[in-house]
């Protein structure tokens, strides 16, 4: 008898989940669960349906859902080992407690932990104002913890200072997105992946960072795929055209291909004159881009760029998809809009196959754009606007002037703000900065200023070892509510297993805070668990354009999730500006901001591996993805490598003008261009932040993690 087949556990993903079983030394009589539970996976944001596999009060296996229609059954290396996460043995446990660094931590227990917390952020308040707390978040939450902590933050402390790590990643889109069309939100659907003709993708590794996406867009036959990227990574090796362009030269690009389809009358007038504002200016923007100017820019060769524009230009239904190699940059806004304008003007946008496509990264990242508090009110609210401040203060049931008119500090002026003693309490959930923030030297000082930190997280991670209140969290499998994906699909997160020792769902650290704050009765009356945050939720979202009001619970599960705006925004070319009428935006290419010298020579990339997530708070616990990938390291021209004298796998250390990334495993490859090197940035002991630099994206105070200028030398 085949005892998978009779489990159902029949698919390719689980066949490779076996493996990844067997190599991990388990039995399958260990394996065996009593009952599968449903969930969402908690890595990206693609959002594939998966279910849990518990036996006897334990996670002890993944499987993915065949009939979810995200990712029909497969999975990738991290979630096909998601499971390993529960029950690591770095998980955070109880509350614990110190008065100064100096000073050990001690157990404390849930009420006195809450009690002093409310204490000393409201002593803080009382000596340096309201807004000298700040509050820290992450795109990990789910919707209805978000949702909570923001209302906490803002109505309860009374501190506009509250951001998310989501700016470290998606601010860059979620600004273009806005300052275009008016609103957040990506315009199209993963089936566009599988139905458009031309697919370019600038600065988005997908088959390695989203291996979802990328089966979706290899199942497309009739696609022409173009990779923008100054690597040859496993992506652009796959792609029809590569086009390696010079660091940070992608705005220019794209302004170039703009220039050759205006002066090609490669556009589409209708849709311009009826749903676009400020073509001319456009024109007259671009014009100095010409093919000569752009090939100088980039690198490329002036047919290559006119090849890809013909491309795009006469494709029936063109998709542009972009990640961090757009947004970690100081231009990175301004790309977005020039990425943008190159749809609009082409009218590939609210068609099938035919949308400029963020592709975020965290689970949840959207859930938290749509729920708000931070660029901007609940509900893709306005602060500046009195109608929206009105409407959520009626649903709230409080007063008009306790709805913030402003945005506070975004998380980067937060950290500069406590290093200049502005920000004396702070409050960081589920993000670990001191591996994941840019110019560490300055974060450490800024962390070390502090009066008082509370961390609160499911890990015991370096960020927690700074704090003075450290708060055990629940994570993925052991909380309830609901993500959003990049594609807007809302789906279902599920409690599979209890928390370890005294952890606990954020959802519910809220609200004891709320009541030792004295203010949960007010703010959260009834509450006491993630639905009740979910149904009013619904009522603030009711008719905007991220419009939850529909759902049900029960309806997400049944179908695999729900899209709110429906498959795709804008399909009547109407978009949410004064006007009606899409913004096309000039933007203006400009050199980065730190170029390579003869003291620094080389100029530092920083990026993702399959393996790994984020700051390894989670991946690094999992065997089979250490042993897949042990170690950080640096990727280096062989011929730069030579003129150094560097042979592979010699331990090298990377020096910018801030720090050092120590004891890299060097590998030399022709991925990378002469002149540059590569680092992931998964690794604290070899922490890339060492040597990236403070400077932000202007509109959406994004970091310029990359292009940092820097030399390579033995290590010691």
């Amino acid at each position: 008898m085949n005892i998978r087949r009779l489990l159902g556990l029949d698919t390719r993903a689980d066949r490779y989940a076996y493996a990844v079983d067997s190599a991990a030394g388990y039995t399958s009589a260990r394996r065996i669960p009593d009952r599968w539970v449903a969930t969402t996976c908690g890595y990206c944001s693609v959002g594939c349906g998966m279910f849990i596999g518990v036996k006897d009060g334990r996670a002890v296996g993944v499987r993915g859902n065949p009939d979810h229609p995200v990712n029909a059954g497969v999975l990738c290396p991290k979630g096909l080992s998601e499971h390993e996460t529960i029950q690591a043995g770095t998980r955070s446990t109880r509350p614990l407690f110190r008065r100064s660094r100096a000073a050990a931590f001690a157990r404390i227990s849930w009420a006195d932990a809450t009690r002093t917390m409310a204490e000393k952020f409201r002593d803080v308040q009382r000596r340096h104002g309201p807004d000298s707390v700040g509050v820290v978040s992450t795109g990990q939450l789910v919707t209805e913890e978000f949702y909570t902590l923001g209302k906490l933050a803002q109505l309860g402390i009374g501190t506009r200072n509250y951001d998310g790590n989501t700016t470290l990643c998606m601010s860059t889109a979620v600004s273009g997105y806005k300052r275009s069309f008016g609103s957040d939100g990506p315009p199209g659907a993963y089936e566009d992946l599988e139905r458009a003709d031309v697919i370019l993708l600038i600065g988005a590794n997908i088959a390695d960072n989203h291996p979802i996406l990328w089966q979706r867009l290899d199942a497309n036959p009739s696609k022409t795929l173009i990779v923008v990227d100054p690597r040859v990574t496993k992506t652009a090796m796959l792609a029809d055209v590569h086009l390696p362009v010079k660091p940070r030269s992608d705005l220019a690009l794209v302004n170039g291909i703009i220039h050759i389809l205006i002066d090609s009358d490669l556009i589409d007038h209708a849709y311009i004159d009826e749903h676009t504002d400020g073509f001319d200016t456009l024109y007259e923007s671009v014009r100095e881009y010409t093919p000569d100017r752009v090939a100088d820019i980039t690198g490329l060769p002036v047919e290559l760029i006119y090849r890809t524009a013909s491309l795009y230009g006469n494709a029936k239904a063109a998709f542009i998809g972009w990640t961090m190699g757009v947004n970690h940059s100081s231009k990175g806004t301004e790309t977005v809009n020039a990425i943008n304008n190159l749809a609009l003007i082409t009218g590939n946008i609210g068609r099938c196959g035919a949308a400029p496509f963020s592709i975020t990264g965290q689970c949840n990242a959207m859930g938290t754009r749509e729920a708000g508090f931070t660029s901007s009110l609940p509900g893709y609210r306005k602060f500046e606007e009195p109608a929206d401040r009105e409407a959520l203060a009626t649903i709230w049931g409080v007063a008009v002037e306790r709805v913030p008119t402003s945005r506070g500090l975004a998380y980067p002026d937060i950290i500069e703000a406590a290093l200049e003693k502005k920000i004396r309490a702070l409050w960081i959930i589920a993000t670990n900065p001191v591996v994941s923030f840019p110019n560490y030297g300055v974060l450490k000082q800024a962390l070390e200023t502090l009066e008082f930190l509370v961390v609160q997280d499911g890990f015991e991670t370096p960020t927690a070892a700074m704090a003075h209140l450290v708060l055990p969290a629940a994570i993925w499998g052991e909380k309830e509510g609901t993500y959003t994906n990049s594609e807007r699909r809302v789906s279902k997160v599920n409690k599979a297993v209890e928390p370890p020792g005294e952890a606990r769902a954020d959802f519910q650290i809220f609200l004891d805070l709320a009541g030792a704050l004295g203010c949960r009765d007010e703010l959260f009356p009834g509450w006491t668990s993630p639905a009740d945050a979910f149904e009013e939720w619904k009522r603030v979202s009711a008719g905007r354009l991220c419009d939850y009001s529909a759902m049900t619970y029960d309806e997400i599960e049944a179908n695999g999730g729900m899209q709110w705006g429906g498959a795709r925004l804008y399909t009547d070319g109407q978009f949410q500006t004064e006007n009606g009428k899409a913004r096309l935006l000039p933007t203006k290419w400009e050199p980065f901001p730190e170029p390579p010298n003869a003291q620094f020579p080389f100029v530092l990339n920083t990026g993702r591996t399959v393996e790994h997530w984020h700051t390894r708070t989670k991946t690094g616990t999992v065997p089979i993805l250490e042993r897949l990938s042990p170690r950080p390291w640096l990727e280096m021209n062989p011929r730069d490598g030579r003129a150094l004298g560097l042979k592979p796998t010699e331990r090298v250390d990377v020096i910018s003008r801030r720090g050092v990334i120590r004891n890299l495993d060097l590998r030399l490859t022709e991925t990378v261009g002469s002149g540059q090197v590569f680092v992931p940035f998964h690794w604290a002991e070899a922490n890339a932040n060492q040597a990236t630099q403070s400077i932000v994206d202007p509109i959406s105070r994004e970091p310029n993690y990359k292009q940092s200028a820097v030399r390579v030398e033995r290590s010691r």
